[in-house]
């Protein structure tokens, strides 16, 4: 008979696996007794208990109120913000000026003294990067188009158009001509038109009154918190 007898370290390293086991169990148990809890947790909680609702209720109710007393509180600064904005913008309107037939001469009566737009802080600039509105009164023309484009690029933004007198509205009388652009918003976008042939100072002036009420709708700051 041949015996077979076990090497004697054996006996030796046998309490240490024991106990290393018992270390990885103990691990492995703490590692998911969470889930364990989470299910006694809602075991419990589905046990109605009427102490804790008015407690949760309360919680739930001061977490809302402070969102949303934070989400006025920055609201509230965009809006007073964009007032502001808008408010100095509409006060101080400087038109470029761009004539280009009769009706510029009724555009020059509204900066003479019997309308006296100057008052309202409109001034002509001869430059159009001292000037954020454009009035394009008269015929634009084939040739006239990419001149009135690079005026309209020079300008810095936040830009106005205002479109005066059939002529740039649509085309007018020479709507059939070869050379006559149909519409100046088919080369700039325009936000007032001012119909007429030639229209009045005073059509110019209630435009302008217009564009200003324009101007005091719009929402600068909060569409630049959007994006």
């Amino acid at each position: 008979m041949i015996s077979f007898l076990l090497p004697p370290f054996i006996f030796f390293y046998f309490p240490l696996n024991i106990s290393f086991l018992l270390r990885q169990q103990q691990r492995f148990t703490i590692k998911f007794t969470p889930s364990s809890l989470k299910t006694k947790q809602t075991r419990q909680s589905s046990t109605w208990n009427p102490h804790t609702v008015p407690k949760l209720l309360s919680q739930e109710q001061s977490i809302s109120t402070n969102k949303k007393e934070d989400n006025g509180k920055f609201e509230y600064v965009l809006t007073t913000t964009d007032q502001l904005i808008n408010w100095a913008r509409q006060g101080s309107l400087w038109p470029l000026t761009f004539a280009l037939a009769c009706c510029g001469i009724e555009m020059m009566h509204v900066s003479m003294p019997r309308y006296d737009q100057d008052r309202l802080g409109i001034i002509f600039r001869a430059s159009p990067r001292q000037a954020d509105v454009m009035i394009v009164a008269g015929t634009v023309t084939n040739k006239m188009a990419p001149a009135l484009r690079q005026l309209y690029d020079q300008m810095p933004d936040p830009k106005w158009v205002i479109s005066m007198g059939s002529c740039a509205n649509g085309g007018g009388y020479y709507y059939y001509s070869y050379s006559v652009v149909r519409g100046v918003d088919r080369v700039v976008p325009v936000d007032i038109y001012v119909p007429g042939c030639p229209p009045t100072p005073e059509a110019l002036m209630y435009a302008i009154f217009q564009l200003q009420k324009k101007i005091k709708r719009t929402k600068v700051t909060r569409m630049w918190y959007r994006r």
